[in-house]
């Protein structure tokens, strides 16, 4: 069994490392990555300096489905973390194929491919998002989810999905994204949904089987999506009231169940000690002197601020105080893109080690997201470079998971045929 796999907004490999870590069965024939507003492709050139032999390309995703769609191979599974943006529909299409998607907006590239692919689209679909797309936008809560659920439900996908906080299952890193797995109805996997239901979302499923919930006597909410994308775009929770998507869900022939689930994780929790590297490999750059330090305590503490808007208009901005240093026996807080570099900042780690106090390194960002040691280095690629990729990047621990899932789950199929 060999599964085919299209690997979009690569970034620089999250999804082909935890592929690869799943399962040799996973075979990535084709990725993209493409950074927009940038004439140096970082992300891409470190992609292909890891995968050197991989067909990879570097171009605009939207112009290739355009104008060079033949160039995107057939394959099994299609994966990748696509940009949270407004999905709203926005172009009518002459040739009866319904309603798409304003230019720019990348949910609609990949729609566009598993359209175009016809009865050659991907079997399964492996997708990852921040965990707000399941209410925004805020003038129509969950309303861009609503679109994807419906178009997915048009192009003949049953869709399950779980925000995932990968510190609840043992990973170093609290980061809560929403991982969107989708199955063609021509597979044996969508005949199990369609009998299993709710059981899939909580028992039997591979997200549940990987990633096991607590029992629940919460009874699932259901509703049907609507078919016609258009009418999703401008009337779905047009009131602007609270999402009816909860953080795991299913839907298979436009009926949706969804409920609040909680981890029911068992193993070792992994923390923010771990991933240290000794002081002794710490540039020097990355430590914070006396001088320094009573700008980063003001950046994390709590503070009550008076300013004023462009209009004139005089306001207060407060915000709590957060942990300085970073506690080392817990896992650590979410990385964002704007962690590296020395200045001061609420957001970015700082560990107190040894009894110095210090930004953390590159290798630790990486390991916090479960990538290699020093996969992002590269010759010319800053170490603030280096962290805005961690930033970006996924859990790779999740994508091996869900993989490993998948794996066992379409096994159990091939033996049910031979059966």
């Amino acid at each position: 069994m060999s599964i085919r796999v299209v690997e979009l907004f690569a970034g620089v490999g999250g999804f082909r490392l935890g592929l690869e870590q799943a399962s040799s069965e996973f075979d990535v024939v084709w990725s993209n990555q493409w950074e927009p507003s940038t004439k140096k492709q970082h992300a891409s050139l470190v992609y292909e300096s890891r995968w050197p032999n991989a067909n990879h390309t570097n171009a605009n995703i939207e112009e290739i489905v355009e104008r060079d769609f033949d160039q995107i191979p057939d394959h099994d599974l299609l994966v990748g973390g696509f940009p949270c943006q407004d999905y709203s529909v926005a172009t009518t299409l002459r040739n009866s194929k319904g309603l798409r998607g304003k230019k720019g907006v990348l949910w609609w590239s990949i729609e566009a491919i598993l359209r175009k692919k016809g009865n050659d689209c991907p079997k399964y679909l492996m997708l990852e998002n921040v965990d707000r797309l399941l209410k925004s936008p805020a003038t129509q809560r969950g309303r861009d989810f609503a679109i994807i659920l419906s178009s997915l439900n048009a192009l003949g996908y049953a869709v399950e999905w779980r925000v995932i906080n990968a510190a609840e299952y043992g990973m170093p890193q609290r980061r809560r994204r929403i991982f969107i797995l989708g199955y063609h109805r021509s597979t044996e996997i969508y005949k199990q949904i369609k009998a299993a239901k709710t059981e899939w979302l909580t028992k039997t499923g591979v997200v549940a089987t990987e990633f096991p919930v607590k029992e629940t006597n919460q009874k699932p909410f259901t509703d049907k999506i609507d078919s016609d994308l258009k009418k999703v775009s401008e009337e779905f929770n047009k009131e602007g009231k609270l999402s009816p998507f909860q953080n795991t869900g299913l839907m298979i022939d436009g009926q949706f169940w969804t409920l609040k689930t909680e981890s029911d994780f068992k193993g070792e929790e992994k923390v923010l000690e771990e991933v240290l590297v000794p002081n002794s490999e710490v540039p020097k750059e990355f430590f914070i002197n006396k001088a320094e330090l009573k700008s980063w305590e003001f950046q994390k503490g709590a503070k009550k601020i008076e300013r004023t808007n462009s209009s004139g208009h005089t306001y207060s901005y407060a915000e709590g105080g957060m942990n300085f240093p970073d506690p080392l026996d817990k896992p650590s807080r979410t990385i964002i893109t704007g962690e590296g570099g020395k200045t001061p900042s609420r957001f970015k780690h700082v560990v107190l080690k040894d009894s110095k106090y210090r930004r953390l390194v590159p290798k630790e960002l990486e390991r916090l997201n479960m990538f290699p040691d020093d996969h992002t280095q590269l010759d010319g690629i800053t170490d603030q470079k280096r962290a805005f990729f961690m930033g970006n990047a996924l859990v790779v621990g999740i994508v091996e998971k869900l993989g490993k899932g998948l794996v066992r789950e379409l096994g159990k199929t091939e033996n049910e045929k031979k059966g």
